[in-house]
């Protein structure tokens, strides 16, 4: 799938906190998310439904399953920053944890 010229501009910090992604937070120079998810097979559907989701947008996160959460973390590494790209995704994941009754887990 190629890529627009606008999805592969790199988003400042203050670009990315304009989004106001609840779940999200930039530490350096990657969008970081923690869904508490309470057991295994809960963290397993989370990391199902985004992997659903990135297959469809054809962009792919880091995902860190683990007892009891999931980390993601979002950068577009083939510009070497984050980009629309991953504040759709981003967005995307969020919905696909709020559908599973999963909340973020913010510092």
């Amino acid at each position: 799938m190629a890529v627009s010229d606008e999805d592969r501009r790199i988003l400042t910090p203050e670009d990315v906190a304009a989004e106001g992604l609840e779940d999200w937070e930039l530490v350096a120079g990657v969008l970081t998310a923690r869904f508490a998810t309470g057991s295994f097979a809960r963290g397993l559907a989370l990391v199902n439904g985004v992997g659903e989701e990135a297959e469809r947008v054809d962009h792919h996160p880091d995902v860190d399953l683990r007892y009891p959460y999931v980390d993601i973390r979002l950068v577009s590494h083939d510009v070497g920053g984050i980009t629309q790209r991953d504040l759709r995704l981003a967005r995307a994941v969020s919905e696909v944890a709020r559908r599973l009754e999963v909340a973020s887990e913010r510092p």
